[in-house]
């Protein structure tokens, strides 16, 4: 049960006629957010009133709104109770007509944001009325950053075996993992689920083989064989995630699983990310929240992969992997394709460009030398192209600069691999790192 609690805090000596149209404004914009939103029934215009409504309450976020002017103590009796990510909401004051001061809600909010930073509480800060767009989009986005923070504390995250060598920069430690994010690691060795999927007869594959079939075009193209192994594997991974309480992996795949297994993983992955189990391959677990968290805000499948070419016209930069994205992604003109791997020449990989998209963020957990983390943003569109290389891709214009986001990446030292949301949801992101206390860079 996720609550987020509004809290129009003041008092009674300014203009409540005012106070009170904004009030009953503020409840309906904030029920059209989220219905499940904690209102109380009138202003709390004395720390007595604010006492009584949040008694007894837990709160995973907080709205606290200058009604009118209050001073700290009510903020501090609010950051005694809760122990959560909060929004300070100033409202602004109606048009000065050489008479009494009506709100002051200004007032008060510099008073909340002094306490607030004693307190050391990250705070999200927004003016402006209840009708503004910008009022409701940084409230809705701070309320699914609250909602994927809280989300992660339940997430169990799932290593199979380890990163190949130069990949380090995607292992991820237990503890840093749980203090940092609060997401569980599971750590398993892939030979397991290659000798699970070994064990399996074609009888325990049949149903994991026509669900392939229903996503994948022209499986028939492929070896029988890797087909079946393909099949295997398919159902390995899909058992031992329902059995764990699986939400995202990150899983090895060469040398491994074309040397032990003779057959790749990619098309595994990139159904378990349609099946809503955020899953990345190369074992980067950075890149498997980093995915987990775009699926969570946008309701839908991320892409996974490395920044290979950029084109200066066009301002665009192309994502691509050798053929693990999300089936779901795919141009409806060609569907996901199964294919041979661009480099081993063994299938079934998958083979598509991604569907046009009006909005995309690119997104990145990454971690720097000294061991603390930063949060890459950047935002754009999907034009309509079709797959660049072998493989899967995903061509993103960028608001900004492209050819400055490469330098700028490059030269930061971020990590090669990136998600690809579909929608904009560089505002949460931001919230999200504010809340967790992480360095945000928009690109």
């Amino acid at each position: 049960m996720f609550n987020t609690i509004y809290l129009p805090i003041g008092v009674g000596t300014f203009h409540l006629e005012t106070a009170q149209s904004e009030f009953e404004k503020s409840v309906k914009m904030l029920k059209g957010i989220d219905g499940d939103i904690i209102v109380p029934a009138e202003m709390l215009l004395s720390i007595d009133k604010l006492v009584d409504f949040i008694d007894g309450k837990t709160a995973d976020l907080v709205i606290v709104q200058n009604i009118t002017f209050a001073n700290a103590a009510y903020i501090s009796e609010i950051l005694r109770r809760f122990d959560c990510p909060a929004v300070l909401w100033t409202l602004k004051e109606p048009q000065a007509d050489g008479t009494r001061l009506r709100l002051n809600s200004l007032t008060g909010a510099f008073s909340a944001a002094n306490a607030l930073t004693a307190f050391g509480r990250p705070f999200e800060y927004v003016l402006g009325s209840p009708e503004d767009e910008n009022v409701k989009n940084t409230i809705a986005s701070a309320v699914s950053a609250a909602k994927v923070k809280k989300a992660m504390r339940s997430l169990n995250l799932l290593q199979v075996g380890h990163t190949p060598q130069g990949f380090g920069f995607g292992r991820a430690l237990d503890s840093e993992m749980l203090t940092v994010f609060g997401v569980n690691t599971v750590s398993i060795e892939a030979r397991e689920l290659i000798d699970k999927a070994k064990a399996f007869t074609d009888e325990d594959i049949a149903s994991y083989l026509d669900d392939a079939k229903n996503r994948i075009r022209s499986l028939d193209s492929i070896d029988n064989k890797n087909v079946s192994d393909f099949a295997r594997l398919y159902k390995a991974y899909a058992e031992y995630v329902k059995e764990n309480n699986i939400g995202a992996l990150a899983s090895r795949c060469w040398p491994d699983f074309f040397t032990s297994f003779g057959t790749p993983v990619c098309s595994v992955l990139g159904i378990l990310n349609d099946l809503g189990v955020a899953s990345a391959c190369e074992a980067d677990s950075y890149g498997a929240l980093s995915m987990y968290i775009c699926s969570y805000l946008t309701g839908k499948s991320a892409f996974f992969g490395d920044p290979v070419a950029v084109d200066e016209k066009e301002n665009t930069i192309t994502f691509w992997h050798c053929g693990m994205a999300p089936c779901s992604l795919a141009r409806k003109d060609t569907g996901a394709c199964a294919g041979v791997h661009c480099n081993r020449k063994i299938g079934p990989t998958l083979e598509f460009g991604c569907e046009a998209q009006p909005e995309v963020t690119v997104f990145r957990i990454g971690r720097k030398p000294d061991g603390s983390f930063r949060l890459f943003i950047a935002s754009g569109s999907a034009p309509d192209k079709p797959k660049q290389y072998y493989g899967t891709s995903i061509v993103v214009k960028t608001q900004n600069s492209a050819p400055d986001i490469i330098n700028n990446a490059v030269k930061a030292g971020w990590e090669p691999h990136f998600a690809v949301a579909v929608g904009n949801i560089a505002p949460a992101l931001e919230a999200l790192g504010n809340m967790l206390g992480i360095e945000v860079c928009r690109f």
